[in-house]
């Protein structure tokens, strides 16, 4: 079975909901007072009426891990709805939970190894290579079937992301404070918290162990040079400065 076909088929949504892509609560309480009947009236009708086109193209569910970029210890588990705007490039909105009360953590764009290479230099050391993440089994698809899940990581091995955080929910749990963090993508074992790891395995019904060995077939190309540059201690990260143009990178 291909991807192509197994979408094409319309069972993605069934198969999807039922699985354990809706069993992970956001760790934030957002202070506020709770919704009045007129917001949910209001709420209700907006639903009917207005359109979404943009949210109902974010049909792929990819659930893996990101780490603030030179500070490998703080590492989070990462929900990403993604849309496919074609064959290189893909976005994604980032939540810190899969379920209704779920906070938007930040965004990630994922290019080609094709568009990535023509990046300039300094551009490319804000990205991160998927390799590691598909062939280690800590990247996963919730709810798709083996065959589905294997098709759609062969595309993703070879791609670079580029990701920022907005709401640091593992640390605010009120509200989005300072400024937007780079993170980075794990390369290599021994580098991901294990107990994280498996927390989420057990709560999603998935073995990473298990999928490593299934994509022992998927062939991951060499990591260009430039992405993943904390690993040569090229650190990048964004801060907030009192300067004109106040937020930079350095």
């Amino acid at each position: 079975m291909t991807m192509q076909s197994f979408l094409a088929g319309g069972l993605l949504l069934v198969l999807v909901s039922s699985c354990g892509d809706q069993n992970t609560k956001s760790p934030v309480q957002a202070p506020g007072a709770e919704k009045s009947a007129k917001t949910t009236v209001l709420e209700a009708g907006a639903d009917i009426l207005q359109g979404k086109a943009p949210l109902r193209q974010l049909d792929i569910y990819l659930d893996g891990f990101h780490f603030y970029n030179g500070n490998q210890k703080a590492q989070m588990e990462a929900h990403h709805f993604c849309q496919k705007l074609n064959e290189d490039v893909t976005q994604c909105v980032i939540y810190d939970g899969n379920g209704p009360g779920a906070k938007i953590m930040g965004i990630e764009y994922i290019v080609s190894r094709r568009l990535f290479e023509k990046l300039p230099a300094e551009e490319k050391k804000l990205w991160h290579s998927h390799a590691y993440e598909v062939k280690s089994g800590t990247l996963v698809a919730p709810g798709l079937p083996d065959a589905a899940e294997h098709e759609l990581m062969e595309q993703v091995v070879s791609t670079y992301g580029k990701t920022l955080h907005t709401w640091h929910t593992d640390r605010d749990k009120e509200l989005p404070y300072g400024s937007p963090q780079l993170m980075m993508g794990f390369t290599k074992d021994g580098q991901t918290d294990t107990a994280m790891v498996g927390q989420r395995d057990r709560r999603l019904g998935v073995s990473s162990a298990k999928k490593r060995q299934q994509r022992a077939d998927i062939q991951a190309p060499p990591v260009l040079s430039g992405a993943d540059a904390w690993e040569k201690g090229e650190v990048r990260q964004f801060v907030v400065s009192d300067k004109a143009g106040s937020g930079h990178q350095h």
